[in-house]
């Protein structure tokens, strides 16, 4: 059984300034193969939802095969959707 593929998403910017690793809405990542291009405080929140729906699990008050969470720079916050990827 193969892993499904991951896609991050910069769905919205909630802070008052700009993401000093350059994210803006719309950004898309491809977990397997762009990750390195993701902000490390993103990717440290973003690992658990990632590894919760790669396995099969679902997060509580979410669509099936998706997560939505913040990055933890308080003066940015940029939203990212994270979402399994059908092929």
């Amino acid at each position: 059984m193969s892993r499904p593929k991951i896609r991050l998403t910069v769905v919205d910017r909630l802070g008052p300034k700009g993401c000093h690793r350059g994210h803006k809405v719309g950004d898309t990542f491809d977990f397997d193969t762009e990750r390195g291009q993701v902000c490390p405080m993103a990717m440290h929140v973003a690992f658990p939802y990632i590894d919760i729906l790669r396995y099969g699990g679902r997060i509580p008050g979410q669509p099936e095969g998706t997560a939505v969470f913040c990055c933890p720079d308080v003066d940015t916050i940029n939203v990212f959707k994270v979402e399994v990827v059908e092929e």
